[in-house]
């Protein structure tokens, strides 16, 4: 008997705070005006989205569930890295959702079980009417793979490149996110921060938390001092 994605320890759960209206497009705007577009077109086949690690592939696939959610649809998402950990089996029973959305493509492990186990995910998937979309550092043709069935149903799909952002995208995200925190952002430390940070959006985020940590637990504000003792800058 298929066994239902409930009954596997993977995160398929939706983030409520990664939609759409709070992603920083940037020089993505056309690819992210073509993602909002995506659920609800009927015409609208599987693809690849593709960009390197930071450039915000796993807030849109969650973006894209929600948008789908809301048109009634019955989206699924989950990382085929956090899978990996888990048995093949772990890629079974998703067919009934649409769209399913498997991010870290690159993390499927090279194992001929793990590669057939997408396949048949991919089979069942479009065989009952349904999408993936699908999130890779790499496009899939810059990927090995040990099943050449697997891999031509890879390659043959469409593959929306995304750009890393670039610095006014990684300012608006730390003051919007600071914003949502109640931290006040000054430019100076905005300017700060951005100039000895890791470009990296999540690592830059991870740096916002501990100085919104620091700043309730000391009652300071965010200042270029206290933000340079904080981190040790």
């Amino acid at each position: 008997m298929t066994q239902t994605p409930s009954q596997f320890p993977l995160r398929i759960r939706l983030r409520d705070e990664a939609g759409f209206d709070n992603f920083h497009a940037g020089s993505n705007g056309a690819v992210v005006e073509r993602l909002q577009a995506w659920p609800a077109s009927a015409d609208a086949g599987s693809l690849v989205l593709c960009g390197d690690a930071g450039a915000g592939k796993s807030h849109l696939l969650n973006a894209v569930c929600l948008a789908a959610e809301s048109t009634g649809l019955q989206p699924v998402s989950l990382s085929l890295r956090e899978a990996a950990a888990l048995a093949p089996e772990a890629l079974q029973g998703f067919e009934g959702f649409d769209p399913v959305c498997l991010d870290d493509l690159e993390g499927l492990p090279a194992d001929p079980a793990w590669q057939e186990a997408l396949l048949h995910l991919f089979n069942r998937v479009q065989d009952a009417g349904g999408r993936l979309l699908i999130a890779s550092r790499q496009p899939p043709a810059a990927l090995d793979w040990a099943l050449p069935d697997l891999a031509s149903r890879l390659r043959a799909l469409p593959v929306w490149q995304l750009a890393l952002p670039d610095d006014d995208q990684r300012a608006a995200m730390l003051r919007a996110r600071a914003e949502n925190r109640g931290l006040a952002m000054p430019e100076e430390v905005t300017r700060y921060i951005l100039r000895r940070a890791p470009r990296d959006p999540g690592q830059l985020l991870g740096l916002l938390d501990r100085l919104d940590e620091a700043s309730l637990q000391q009652q300071r504000r965010l200042t270029v001092p206290f933000v340079r003792q904080v981190l040790g800058w």
